[in-house]
């Protein structure tokens, strides 16, 4: 009997907590009330109304609450979603009555007999989930690709052979206690992140580790040129580096337009359609997570045709010589440097959007040298503002209010052969839904420019 179909016998007649309405649990209702559980939903605001139809077709439960106190201690298994964090109190609770705080990632890569390799990291995990797919696919091997990306794979597991390979892109908030690691790992960088959320750096960092500290993990892909990805090289498994800034002996390098293995030329970068170092360093890490798994002409072909991820550096238009790109989802201040890094034109800067609680300063030491103009909205406005003034700067800057008002800020004062970047350094939850509603809105409103204005 395999692992999944020993856990569909377990869970008969056992009381399963469904905590949270996301995109990775909304499935598990159809598949714990086909496999005969005691289901409950509890959700903290209110829930749409076909889930509802769905609750009453299957007789389920459901609890509207922000928080279930001691209403969840005589559960089997909690499944939480990643914004439901396992620190909090009626979930401890819960755990030291009996009760198993899960995920629908940490049970998949429990379940499966196939080869799981997991990325994780502050920037750059759905470029990089993504290129190893595609590699992957190119030399023929049937890939699922889930986590923050993809589609949640727990209720696909049946379909799921052996011989797959699942690809998992992993949000320190999936991977806070979760108690089994990928079987390859790869961690692309780590610098300060949803501290709005975490309690401390050091706990963001803690479950980051969780993607590898476990035994099952065998290969470690590490950054190494990050500080923090570096201190994680002695890890008692097979580790490969890869950097942009030194070439190593062993590991990934870039340099000089090359990409190498173990100072063996791999490929030109010059054909490559993603720009930028931090994307030829994802690209390293992907290639260093399957090397062995690939034809490697055949991964080039597919690097080489990668036009990248919507939303990230994506070139929307060229206006009366200028270009405009969306970088959307650049929500911390080291997405939006490695984006200014990417070019070599003037930039105008649009930066702006909800409080992480991060610290702006180094962000505005690379603006000093690369921004010629700076559009500022959102809640952080003046947080970016305030961090830019304790330098000397001479960068033109302009504070609005709405996405409408900077875009057709950012047309007025652009000038030929600028580069304007739509680059916010912050979340989207001020204004937005998200950060692809937000990058779908300015890409509307770029679209709606005319191209006829004098300049």
């Amino acid at each position: 009997m395999s692992k999944l179909d020993e856990f569909n016998e377990n869970i008969k007649n056992k009381k399963i907590a469904i905590i949270g309405l996301g995109v990775s649990n909304i499935p598990l209702i159809d598949y714990f009330y086909e496999h005969k559980a005691k289901v409950v939903v509890f959700n903290d605001k209110e829930i749409a109304e076909e889930i509802l139809e769905k609750l009453k077709k299957y007789g389920i439960d459901y609890i509207i609450a922000k928080e279930y106190n001691t209403m969840l201690a005589d559960f089997d298994y909690i499944f939480r979603s990643p914004s439901c964090l396992p620190t909090r109190g009626d979930l401890m609770y819960a755990k030291e009555h009996g009760a198993i705080v899960t995920t629908e990632i940490e049970m998949t890569i429990m379940l499966t007999d196939a080869k799981v390799i997991g990325v994780t990291g502050s920037d750059g995990k759905t470029t990089t989930s993504t290129l190893i797919s595609l590699i992957l696919k190119a030399s023929n091997h049937n890939v699922f690709l889930g986590g923050n990306i993809g589609v949640p794979l727990f209720t696909k597991l049946k379909d799921i052979k052996k011989d797959d390979i699942i690809v998992l892109e992993l949000s320190s908030f999936q991977l806070m206690n979760m108690n089994v690691s990928p079987l390859i790992s790869i961690i692309t960088n780590i610098s300060p992140n949803h501290l709005d959320i975490h309690s401390s750096y050091q706990e963001y960092i803690d479950a980051k580790t969780n993607i590898f500290k476990h035994p099952n993990n065998k290969k470690l892909i590490l950054n190494y040129d990050n500080e923090v990805t570096n201190s994680f090289k002695d890890a008692n498994r097979e580790v490969i580096l890869f950097s942009s800034k030194k070439l190593l002996n062993h590991g990934y390098s870039y340099y000089d337009n090359i990409i190498y293995k173990d100072k063996e030329e791999l490929m030109r970068t010059d054909n490559i359609k993603i720009k930028g170092v931090h994307n030829y360093e994802n690209i390293m890490a992907a290639l260093a997570s399957c090397y062995e798994l690939i034809d490697i002409n055949k991964a080039i072909e597919a690097i080489t045709s990668f036009n990248g991820v919507e939303h990230r550096l994506e070139f929307v238009r060229e206006i009366n010589k200028v270009k405009w790109y969306n970088d959307s989802v650049s929500s911390s201040p080291s997405r939006t440097i490695a984006g200014l890094k990417t070019f070599k034109e003037n930039i105008v800067l649009i930066a702006g959007g909800y409080d992480k609680n991060l610290d702006y300063d180094n962000l505005a030491k690379e603006m000093i040298s690369r921004v010629n103009k700076l559009i500022l909205f959102g809640a952080t406005k003046d947080k970016i503002l305030a961090s830019l003034n304790k330098y000397d700067n001479n960068i033109e800057i302009y504070v609005l209010n709405t996405l409408e008002e900077v875009v057709k800020k950012a047309y007025e004062v652009s000038k030929e052969n600028e580069i304007v970047l739509f680059s916010p350094a912050s979340a989207s939850f001020d204004m937005f839904k998200n950060f692809a509603d937000r990058g779908i809105k300015f890409k509307n409103l770029v679209l709606s420019l005319n191209d006829d204005k004098e300049k």
